[in-house]
C-alpha cells in the first residue's frame, strides 16, 4: 500500500487531535483511502509540552518553513492560525509542490486570492473544511453537493463561544459578562474573547461561504460588523416575549442591487430552523434556486470535530495524489460578476431599546424622528411606570434602509430626555 507522507505544522489542541485521530482510525482511513497517511515532521515552537501521541524527536521541529519545504512531505497541514507566518508557510509548500490541508479562516479570510492564485499556478490544491464549521461539511456542501445551485441566502451561526454567551443569557436570564465567565471556565472562551464577541470570527467564516456560493474570493472589508457586547439580559427578556431569539448570524443576500454581507446579533422568531440551535453547536442554513433550504448543523469548535474535518480534509488530498484524479478545490470560484450592495442600502425590520424618562412628549419626539426618515413603527411597548428615572421603551420598526435607520439613530440619541445612546437589533424573519 502506498504511503503518503503529511507534515504537520501546529502542534496544539488541534494539531494533537489529527495525531490521536490518525493513531486511533488508522487502519479504517487507509481502508478507505486505499493508502496510508503517515505524519513524518511536526513543527511546533513549543516541543517541550507533554501530548497525549508520542512522536520521535528525530520527526520534531521548531522551523515551520523546513517542514513546508522539505522534500519528503506530500501534503502540508497548516494549524497555527492567524496571517503571519501562516501565509508565508502555506505559500512555500505550494511552490514546493505540495497539497495543502488548513483550518486557518483569517488567512483564508484576508489574502485568500493570492493563497488560491498561488495554488492556480502551481496546480495543487488546498483544503478548507475546518476552516467553518468544525466537522460540519458545509465546504464540500457548497462545493459539491450545490454546486449546480444558484445561492440566494446564506445565514450561519459560525462561532460556539457567542452561541454558548447568548443561549445562557436566554436559558437562565444571566448577564452577558456572567455567561463570559462560564464559556471560559470551560475552555469555550479565550482569555481574550475580543474576536468572538465583536463578530470578527464569524465575519472571516462569512467571507469564505460566500465566496464558494457567489463566485470570485471576496474579502472581509466592507462587511456591516456588530458584536454582542451591548446585549443586555433585559433585551434577551423583552425580545423573548416578542417571540424571538437573538443569535449571532453572518448572513450573505444576494438581492437585485447586489452581494450584502453582514454580522450582526439577529432576532430570529422562536419557529426558525436557527433559533433552537444552542450551547457551541453551529449551524449554516442555504437557500438555493433548485434545492431549496438546507441546514447543515453540528460541533462547529473543539478538537475532536475540528480535527475530524482536517483529516477528511487530508484523505480528499491523498485520494487526488494517490489516483492522480485532479487538483481538487485549488483554484478560485468562477466569478458571477456580482457587485457589493452598499451597506447603507440593507433594508431590515429593526428592534430599538431607549432608555428615557416617563413623561408626556418623549414618545412622540423619538415617533417624530423616525417619520422624518420614513421608517414606521410596527409596535412599541414601555416597560414599567416610573415618576423619576429612565424606563426602557421598545419599539419594531418596518423595514428600513441602514442608512436612514443609522442618521435616526444619531438624532434620537442627541434627544435631551434620551439618557444613554439607543440600542438596535436587527429582524430576520
Amino acid at each position: 500500500m502506498k504511503t503518503i507522507k503529511v507534515g504537520l505544522v501546529g502542534w496544539g489542541t488541534v494539531g494533537s487531535g489529527v495525531l490521536k485521530i490518525l493513531k486511533a482510525n488508522g487502519s479504517l482511513i487507509s481502508r478507505r483511502l486505499g493508502a496510508k497517511l503517515e505524519v513524518v515532521r511536526v513543527a511546533d515552537l513549543d516541543l517541550d509540552t507533554p501530548r497525549s501521541v508520542k512522536l520521535p524527536a528525530s520527526r520534531l521541529t521548531r522551523d515551520a518553513l523546513s517542514v513546508a519545504r522539505d522534500p519528503q512531505v506530500d501534503i502540508l497541514v497548516e494549524l497555527i492560525g492567524g496571517l503571519d507566518p501562516a501565509e508565508e508557510i502555506i505559500l512555500a509548500a505550494l511552490k514546493a509542490g505540495k497539497a495543502v490541508v488548513t483550518a486557518n479562516k483569517a488567512v483564508l479570510a484576508v489574502r485568500g486570492r493570492r493563497i488560491f492564485a498561488a495554488a492556480a499556478r502551481a496546480g495543487r490544491p488546498v483544503f478548507f473544511e475546518a476552516s467553518v464549521g468544525g466537522a460540519i461539511p458545509v465546504i464540500k456542501g457548497l462545493r459539491e453537493g450545490l454546486a449546480a445551485n444558484r445561492i440566494s441566502s446564506i445565514l450561519g451561526i459560525v462561532n460556539g463561544t457567542t452561541n454558548y454567551i447568548l443561549s445562557r443569557m436566554t436559558s437562565e436570564g444571566i448577564s452577558l459578562a456572567e455567561a463570559l465567565e462560564e464559556a471560559q471556565k470551560l475552555g469555550y472562551a479565550e482569555p481574550d474573547p475580543s474576536l468572538d464577541l465583536a463578530g470578527k470570527d464569524s465575519a472571516h467564516k462569512l467571507v469564505i461561504l460566500a465566496s464558494l456560493a457567489f463566485g470570485d474570493w471576496l474579502e472581509p472589508r466592507g462587511i456591516l460588523l456588530e458584536g454582542i457586547e451591548r446585549i443586555s439580559s433585559e433585551d434577551i427578556l423583552y425580545t423573548g416575549e416578542l417571540g424571538y431569539v437573538i443569535k449571532l448570524l453572518a448572513i450573505a443576500k444576494a438581492s437585485p442591487g447586489g452581494l450584502e454581507l453582514r454580522v450582526h446579533p439577529t432576532l430570529l422568531p422562536r419557529n426558525h430552523l436557527l433559533a433552537s440551535v444552542s450551547g457551541v453547536l453551529n449551524a449554516v442554513y442555504l437557500e438555493g434556486d433548485f434545492s431549496g433550504p438546507s441546514m447543515f448543523y453540528g460541533r462547529g469548535a473543539g478538537a475532536g470535530p475540528a480535527a475530524s474535518a482536517v483529516v477528511a480534509d487530508l484523505m480528499e488530498a491523498g485520494q487526488a495524489l494517490n489516483t492522480g484524479a485532479g487538483t481538487g478545490p485549488g483554484r478560485l470560484p468562477s466569478p458571477q460578476k456580482l457587485d457589493r450592495l452598499p451597506v447603507g442600502d440593507i433594508r431590515c425590520r429593526h428592534y430599538l431599546r431607549v432608555q428615557a424618562p416617563d413623561r408626556p412628549g418623549v414618545l412622540a419626539r423619538i415617533a417624530s424622528i423616525l417619520a422624518d426618515h420614513d421608517i414606521g413603527i410596527a409596535s412599541v411597548i414601555q416597560r414599567g411606570r416610573r415618576k423619576k428615572g429612565a424606563v426602557p421603551v421598545i419599539l419594531m420598526t418596518h423595514q428600513a434602509p441602514e442608512r436612514e435607520m443609522a442618521a435616526a439613530l444619531r438624532k434620537i440619541a442627541r434627544v435631551a430626555a434620551v439618557k444613554e445612546r439607543p440600542f438596535r437589533l436587527r429582524v430576520e424573519d
